[in-house]
């Protein structure tokens, strides 16, 4: 009998071949692996956010996560019986985290509003909070800004957040004004107050907060918003299983109060 030994590199490729084939069918039973059973198998659910919007989403210095969008998670994770990791992302690269491959989270969440773009290449949740643009401005000139109009000037100082729906609205509805990016939305409304800027485009959801923590800004077209929206949960397409289940969250959260009462504890009453 005749015995055949394969040379060494033979079988170097022979391995390398055989290694290829089993970790392609393993990241292509990942991916058609129901979202829920990963994320369970994981023991966590990863979820990004930007961690700059009070009282939405906000990181503190020590790492920590609070606001209304991050209890909105932990009810997520709850239903599913896992923990919660927040993954750090940033309005400009939003839409590229939660389409990069490899999956860097599961799910985004946090001041995020429901829009057709959004929904044209990813999934949106269900609304569960009312949403829309306003301004913060120096509580000593509220008088002045009763109108777009009356902020759509060359001498206004409007600040914004870079790559978010706000510094969309201002380019858009603001084209005589001086329009200012500022890096970190989290400080925008210190530096309104300051004299820095002017006005500041924020939300419903984002004013209330600091008009109430810095008694040197107001904003006095919060019951007139320029724009009406609802802020929702955004995740990659594919996940139609984690969908519902997010959707089913928000629907027993309206249907038991406990989503009212999320929204009076954060000044964001909301009727459905």
């Amino acid at each position: 009998m005749t015995h055949h030994t394969l040379k060494p590199w033979l079988l170097t490729t022979a391995l390398a071949i055989a290694c290829l084939a089993s970790c392609a069918s393993s990241e292509e039973k990942a991916a058609s692996q129901p979202t829920i059973e990963r994320i369970e198998q994981r023991g966590k659910m990863l979820v990004g956010t930007t961690g700059d919007y009070r009282p939405l989403s906000f990181r503190e210095e020590d790492g920590t996560y609070w606001g209304f969008g991050i209890e909105m998670a932990n009810e997520i994770a709850k239903r599913m019986g896992v923990t919660v990791e927040f993954v750090q992302t940033s309005w400009p690269t939003l839409t590229a985290d939660v389409q990069a491959e490899p999956q860097t989270f599961d799910l985004a969440i946090g001041g995020i509003t429901i829009t057709d773009a959004r929904r044209e290449t990813m999934l949106m949740s269900d609304g569960y909070l009312a949403n829309g643009k306003t301004i913060l401005c120096r509580a000593s000139e509220a008088d002045k800004y009763k109108s777009i109009a009356d902020i759509d000037r060359h001498e206004v100082r409007v600040m914004v957040n870079p790559g978010g729906l706000n510094e969309k609205f201002a380019n858009a509805s603001l084209p005589h004004a001086t329009i200012i990016v500022h890096q970190r939305n989290e400080e925008i409304p210190s530096l309104v107050a300051d004299g820095d800027a002017d006005v500041m485009i924020t939300e419903i959801t984002e004013a209330p907060y600091y008009v109430q923590t810095d008694t040197r800004l107001a904003a006095p077209l919060l019951g007139e918003p320029f724009t009406h929206g609802e802020i929702g949960v955004l995740m990659r397409k594919g996940q139609d299983d984690l969908l519902q289940l997010v959707n089913d969250v928000i629907s027993q959260m309206k249907r038991d109060g406990s989503l009212r009462r999320l929204h009076e504890k954060y000044g964001l009453v909301y009727e459905y």
